[in-house]
């Protein structure tokens, strides 16, 4: 890997423009658990009872106390290694590095990150049913909290299935002329991530899957490992190819 850098860096004669999607594999190693286990429940729940509008819809109290509780739990997390190495990567590009997450805690923002895209929501936020207004949101949320704006019931700020997710348009603009894709800790071959490795595939981007396992052989490399060691490792390597490619 550390040669292709080299000399994607020697090409571009600059630093990289790099898109980074992170998901739930960045996030374990922190002691969040992953979205659902084998058959496919979330934390036993029926993922149509807690992550669908009509879940919400038929049981409001249960969708209330689910994300109340995940959001204590995420609370409780610190950030890793591999949430400190993409700040550290953020500092190196600067305004070359976009980094999108499909992850609801808040693990990048405390470990520093500035500019992220929240794909699929957060939990430290709650939107207004009626005017949709979002505010930050740490203690828990039910049917009484109101929107201090219309006084609308809140709902958590969580893309859920049968959802879209959020900022696509301005996910789409740095992938149009991205040097890089990374992914890590997440599927590179179900959507949303599927369709962010093909748009940056057409632009010419040299991809690189990080993960446990992998999970597509479309992509130009992949490193294997837990996150807190394999993304140090990354902005290692990518460090040593720009100081090799632009002296």
């Amino acid at each position: 890997m550390l040669n292709d850098l080299i000399t994607i860096v020697r090409r571009l004669g600059r630093l990289p423009n790099i898109v980074v999607l992170t998901g739930a594999g960045i996030s374990a190693e922190s002691g969040i658990k992953t979205f659902r286990d084998q058959n496919g429940l979330w934390e036993n729940h029926d993922i149509e009872d807690v992550a669908t509008p009509r879940g919400f819809r038929k049981n409001p109290a249960l969708v209330y106390r689910f994300y109340n509780e995940r959001r204590k739990q995420a609370l409780s997390c610190q950030p890793n290694l591999a949430h400190s190495a993409l700040v550290e990567l953020e500092q190196l590009l600067g305004k070359g590095l976009s980094l999108v997450t499909q992850n609801v805690d808040d693990l990048h923002e405390r470990a520093g990150s500035t500019t992220l895209f929240h794909m699929h929501g957060e939990l430290n936020k709650a939107r207004c049913l009626g005017c949709q207004k979002v505010f930050a949101w740490t203690g828990d949320l039910d049917d009484t909290s109101k929107c201090e704006s219309c006084g609308s019931i809140m709902r958590p700020h969580i893309v859920w299935f049968e959802e879209i997710p959020f900022f696509m348009p301005e996910i789409e603009r740095p992938l149009k002329k991205c040097d890089i894709f990374v992914a890590i800790g997440t599927s590179g071959v179900v959507y949303p991530a599927a369709g962010f490795y093909t748009s940056a595939k057409k632009t010419g981007s040299y991809t690189i899957e990080i993960n446990l396992q992998r999970t597509s052989h479309n992509f130009h490399a992949f490193m294997e490992g837990p996150a807190t060691q394999s993304v140090p490792q990354f902005v290692v390597t990518l460090k040593m190819a720009i100081e090799q490619a632009l002296g």
